[in-house]
C-alpha cells in the first residue's frame, strides 16, 4: 500500500531511491518493482559503472551497442563484430554517466577484453585501443554532462592516455560541460612522453577552467608550479584540494597565499618539510587547512613542527609518524602531547616505533580522538621494548570506539595480553582487522581465542593474523571455518593499508 502511494509521487520516489545511490544490490531490486522505479533506478546504476567493485565488466558490451556506422565498420575490419550481436537496449545507457575516472575506465576495458571472446588476437593492442577510444566517443556523442572527470597519471597505467586526452581536446564541450575536474600526477620517471602528456593535461585544465583537486608527487612539482601560480588557468579561484606526496618543493608559500578557495592540504612524506618551509607556512595570512600530515625520517623535522601543529592542528584528520624513535625521546613526547592538545578531529592515525617514553602518550592520544577515529595502525617496530606491546594490548581494547573501518596491530604478542585485548574490545566492530605478531615462532595458542572472540561473535568482516613467516590465509581449513561465520580471511598484503589508494581518495 505504501509502495503504491509512493508511486504516485515520482519526485518523492526518486529522493527515496537516490538514498541507495551506492547500494547497488538494493538498486537492482528497485529496478524490478515497477516501471517507474525501474526508470528512476537505472540512471543511478549507470552513473558510475566503472567504479562498481563487482569484477563484472559485461556492461561494456551494452555500451558498444551504441556504436555508430563508422565505428561499426572499424569493428568489422578487426573482425570483432560478434560483440555487437546483443539485442537492442531499452535505455540510452551512455547518457546516464556522471562520473568518469579515466584510470578505472581504461583498466575496465582491458579486463573486459581479457575475458571476452574476441577474434583476431594478433591485433590485441589495436583492438583494445579501438574499444577504449570508441567507448569514449560514445560518451562524447551523447553530449554527457559529467559531474566529475578524474585524470590519474601513474607510471604503470593507461597505455592510451595520450589518445584519450587528444580525443577530449578535440571535443572541448565534453571538458567544458564537466562540473568537477580532478587531477593526480603520480609519476616517478620523467621522459619525453611525460612532457607530451603534461602539455596535454595543461590544455585540458585551460579548457575546463575549474580544477578542483590536484595531487602532485616526486619531481613533478617544478613543472606544475607555474600552473598553480598562473592566472591563466584560474586555479586560484577553483582549486580546493591539493595533495603533495614525496615532493621536494620550494616557493610553496606563494602558492598557498594565492589559492583563494583552498579547503584541504595534504602533505605526505615530503622531504624538505623543515624549519624554513614550516616558517613560511606560519607566515601565511590565510588559514592553513592541513588535513593530512605524514612524517618520517626523510622529513627534516625539528621543534618547528610543534608550531605547525598549533596553527593547523584543528583541521588535521589524518596523521602518521614513521619511526617515532628517530625524533628523539623529548621531541617525540612533545609531538604527541601537542597532537593530544590541538588535534581533536583525527580519523586516521598511524604510529610506528613506540618507546617506553611514548607508549602512554600514544594510548592517551587514541583515547582523546576516539570519537572521530576510524582507522588505526600501531606498529611497535623492531625494537626490544617488548613490554610496550603488553602495555598497549592491556589498555587498547577499552579505549577503542564502537566501530572501526581498519585496525592494524604489529606487536610482540603474549597470550595473556591478547586475551585481555579481546575481552576489552568486545563492544567494537572492526571491518578490517590485521594482527601481526613480531615473534619468530608461530603462536598457535592465539588461534582458539581468535575463534572464540572474533569468529563466534562476528565482530570482524575481513581478517588476517600472521607472524614473520606464516599467516592465517595459508591454512585453508581455518579460512573455510571463518567463512562459514561470514568472516573473510584474506591475504595480509591485500588487506594492508595502501598509501597510493589512500592519497588518491583524499578530499
Amino acid at each position: 500500500m505504501s509502495c503504491s502511494k509512493l508511486g504516485n509521487l515520482p519526485e518523492l520516489t526518486y529522493e527515496v531511491i537516490k538514498y541507495f545511490q551506492n547500494d547497488y544490490s538494493t538498486l537492482h531490486s528497485c529496478v524490478l518493482v515497477n516501471r517507474l522505479w525501474c526508470r528512476l533506478s537505472i540512471p543511478l546504476l549507470w552513473e558510475n559503472p566503472f567504479s562498481i567493485p563487482t569484477g563484472n565488466y559485461s556492461f561494456i558490451e551494452i555500451y558498444l551497442q551504441n556504436l555508430n556506422g563508422e565505428l561499426k565498420t572499424k569493428f568489422n575490419e578487426h573482425k570483432n563484430n560478434e560483440i555487437l550481436l546483443l539485442s537492442n537496449t531499452i535505455f540510452n545507457y551512455p547518457s546516464f554517466i556522471k562520473y568518469l575516472d579515466l584510470s578505472k575506465f581504461s583498466n575496465s576495458v582491458r579486463r573486459w577484453f581479457n575475458t571476452a571472446k574476441i577474434k583476431n588476437l594478433e591485433l590485441v593492442e589495436d583492438t583494445k585501443k579501438l574499444i577504449t577510444i570508441s567507448l569514449l566517443k560514445i560518451f562524447i556523442e551523447n553530449e554527457v554532462n559529467l559531474h566529475t572527470l578524474e585524470i590519474k597519471i601513474v607510471d604503470d597505467y593507461m597505455t592510451y592516455l595520450k589518445d584519450i586526452l587528444e580525443l577530449t581536446l578535440q571535443n572541448p564541450n565534453f571538458i567544458r560541460n564537466t562540473k568537477n575536474l580532478k587531477l593526480s600526477i603520480l609519476t616517478i620517471f620523467r621522459n619525453n612522453n611525460s612532457m607530451l602528456i603534461d602539455n596535454l593535461v595543461l590544455q585540458v585544465i585551460n579548457l575546463h577552467q575549474n580544477l578542483k583537486k590536484f595531487m602532485l608527487s616526486y619531481d613533478n612539482f617544478p613543472f606544475y608550479q607555474s600552473l598553480l601560480l598562473s592566472k591563466d588557468h584560474n586555479c586560484s579561484n577553483t582549486l580546493n584540494t591539493i595533495t603533495l606526496y614525496q615532493v621536494n618543493f620550494s616557493g610553496l608559500n606563494k602558492i598557498f597565499e594565492q589559492l583563494n578557495v583552498l579547503e584541504s592540504v595534504h602533505i605526505i612524506h615530503c622531504e624538505n618539510l623543515n624549519t624554513s618551509l614550516i616558517q613560511q607556512i606560519l607566515n601565511l595570512t590565510k588559514p592553513f587547512k592541513l588535513k593530512s600530515l605524514f612524517i618520517n625520517t626523510i622529513s627534516k623535522i625539528d621543534e618547528s613542527l610543534l608550531l605547525l601543529l598549533q596553527k593547523s592542528g584543528g583541521y588535521l584528520k589524518n596523521f602518521s609518524v614513521k619511526y617515532l624513535t628517530y625524533f628523539g625521546s623529548e621531541l617525540a613526547q612533545q609531538i604527541l602531547e601537542l597532537v593530544i592538545k590541538y588535534c581533536k578531529n583525527i580519523e586516521f592515525l598511524d604510529i610506528y616505533g613506540i618507546t617506553n617514553q611514548t607508549v602512554y602518550p600514544v594510548i592517551n592520544l587514541i583515547e582523546n580522538i576516539k570519537q572521530n577515529l576510524n582507522c588505526l595502525s600501531i606498529n611497535c617496530g623492531e625494537s626490544n621494548f617488548s613490554n610496550n606491546s603488553s602495555i598497549l594490548l592491556q589498555n587498547l581494547g577499552q579505549i577503542l570506539p564502537s566501530k572501526l573501518e581498519y585496525l592494524d596491530l604489529t606487536l610482540r604478542i603474549e597470550v595473556s595480553d591478547f586475551k585481555v585485548f579481546l575481552k576489552n574490545s568486545q563492544g567494537t566492530f572492526i571491518k578490517k582487522l590485521l594482527i601481526r605478531d613480531l615473534k619468530q615462532k608461530v603462536n598457535y595458542d592465539l588461534l582458539p581465542y581468535l575463534k572464540k572472540n572474533i569468529m563466534k561473535e562476528k565482530r570482524v568482516r575481513y581478517l588476517n593474523f600472521r607472524n614473520l613467516h606464516k599467516e592465517l590465509f595459508d591454512y585453508r581449513d581455518i579460512v573455510r571455518e571463518f567463512k562459514s561465520h561470514n568472516i573473510r580471511v584474506q591475504k595480509y598484503n591485500n588487506l594492508h593499508f595502501d598509501i597510493y589508494q589512500f592519497i588518491l581518495k583524499l578530499d
